[in-house]
Formats: C-alpha cells, structure tokens, sequence
C-alpha cells in the first residue's frame, strides 16, 4: 500500500512537471511572438505586406521588400534538406543493417562530433575551403551554393541521428517477418524498416529544416550577402537571418523596425512548418 501511494504521488508530480513545462514553453513562445509584433508594429502599421512590392532592401529610403531574402532562405533551407536527406537516411541503414561490428560505434561517434562543431568553424571551413574552390569554377565563390553546401554538412547529422533511432525503435519482430517471408536484406529495408520508420524520419527532416531556416553565422560568412532574387546557384544571396546579424547593431528608426519585421517573418515561417509537420505526421500514423 505505501509503494503504491509512492508511486501515485510520483506519478501525479511528474504529470504536474510536465504540465507547467509545456506552459512555460508555450509561455515564451507568445512573449517572443508579442516582442516581435510590437517592436515591428511601426512598419507592420505603415507597410504591412505591400513592403514586399518596394523596389529592393534601402531602409534609409524607406524600401522595405524581404522577398528577395524570404527566397533565399527559402531556397537554402531547401537546396541543403534535398542533398542531406538521403545521406543522413543512407547513414542511419548503413550503421543499423550493414555496418560491421567494429564500424558501428565509430560512425556514431563521428556523426555526433559532426553535430557538435560550431556553425562558425563551418562557416569559416566554408570561406576558406570550398569558397575558393567554386570561384575557380565561377566567381565571385560566396554564392547560394556554398551556403546550401555548408548546410548540408550541418543537418545531415540531425537526419542520420533521428533515422537511426526511428529504425532501431521498430519491434524486431517485423524485421524477423520478412526475413521469414524470404526477403533479401534490401527488401527488408526499402520494403518494411524504412516505410515503418517513416514517421520518425519525417520528424528529423523537420528539425533539420528548421536549423537549417535559422543558421546564421555559416550562412552569412559564405552567402555573399547581396540582397537580390536568387536566379542561380552561384549567385550571392542573403538570408533573413543574416540580414538581422548584420544590419541590427547600427539600425535606429524605422530601420529597426523592419529588422523585427524580418524575425517576425521569419517566425511565422517556422510556426507555419511546424503546423504542417504535425498535419503530416498525423497522416503518417
């Protein structure tokens, strides 16, 4: 009777833990979101969405438009999410189902350490390394590929990472059937491990998206910086993020209002993924 009561007391204080914890969260979600909506509210009043048809990015002018920088981030978030997700997904079912023994533990490790370097050392790996290389293909080499290339780098461990663990929850059970059924390896993985996994790696893509939406400091040290539509891959671009890291510390005015403008836009685009992922995940199970 006293080791039941112990556990209904402990059960109903982590409930309550948990509780608090997800209003806290929720909490500072609607404070941030109420900070960016007030600190922009003078270009938000003034402009509102009709900022997006000025004529380019000149705040001492009162041009005002993101659009040319909502598609570069756009595009980067994506270009880097369309090269990182079959490396990550091909790591996860290398190390689960034909790595050996002895391989194992190090590729873990490894991807793990990759996950852990800063995004500056990337960044400046990014300008030292690769920069110079795709200007000797085409100039000037800071370009919407560096950055989608540095990026891809940075996710692809957050992919493998949420792949590997997808596939190792599945029952072994599963598994067994299809072997028992006379599935070759591969069948087993293309036909059943990955299509069972789905919902988890969906869930890693999502988290790699976002990180990828919200990096800065790679992505402006290797983007070239240059508020324009992207129009290929090796033209400089700037992203919202870096927009923010680069002009706030010199902004007054109206000028930092529309520098709120852009984290509210940029929050607005993570929540709105954020919903769809949950949408699409509901699909999934």
């Amino acid at each position: 009777m006293r080791n039941t009561s112990f556990r209904w007391r402990a059960d109903t204080l982590l409930a309550s833990y948990a509780k608090g914890s997800a209003l806290l969260a929720g909490l500072l979600l609607l404070l941030v979101l109420g900070l960016l909506v007030r600190e922009s509210w003078p270009v938000l009043s003034a402009e509102g969405w009709r900022g997006l048809q000025a004529q380019g990015w000149y705040p001492a002018s009162g041009q005002l438009n993101l659009l040319p920088m909502l598609a570069a981030t756009l595009a980067l978030g994506m270009g880097a999410l369309l090269l990182a997700l079959p490396l990550g997904v091909a790591s996860a079912v290398f190390v689960r189902f034909y790595a050996p023994v002895w391989c194992v533990e190090p590729t873990r490790y490894m991807l793990v350490l990759l996950a852990g370097i800063p995004s500056v050392v990337f960044g400046l790996w990014g300008l030292t390394a690769l920069v110079p290389l795709l200007a000797m293909w085409q100039a000037p080499g800071v370009s919407l590929l560096a950055a989608t290339l540095v990026l891809t780098l940075m996710i692809v461990p957050t992919i493998a990472a949420s792949s590997e663990a997808a596939l190792a929850a599945l029952p072994k059970s599963l598994l067994d059937g299809g072997a028992a059924l006379g599935l070759s390896q591969r069948g087993i993985v293309w036909g059943i491990a990955l299509p069972a996994a789905r919902t988890g790696i969906f869930a890693g893509v999502i988290l790699a998206l976002m990180r990828a939406l919200g990096e800065t400091m790679a992505v402006l040290m290797v983007a070239g910086n240059v508020v324009q539509m992207p129009a290929g891959l090796f033209d400089p671009v700037r992203a919202l993020t870096a927009n923010i890291a680069l002009e706030m510390p010199y902004a007054t005015g109206v000028h930092r209002a529309a520098l709120f403008d852009t984290g509210l836009l940029l929050l607005g685009l993570v929540i709105a993924l954020a919903l769809w992922s949950a949408r699409m995940a509901g699909k999934y199970r």
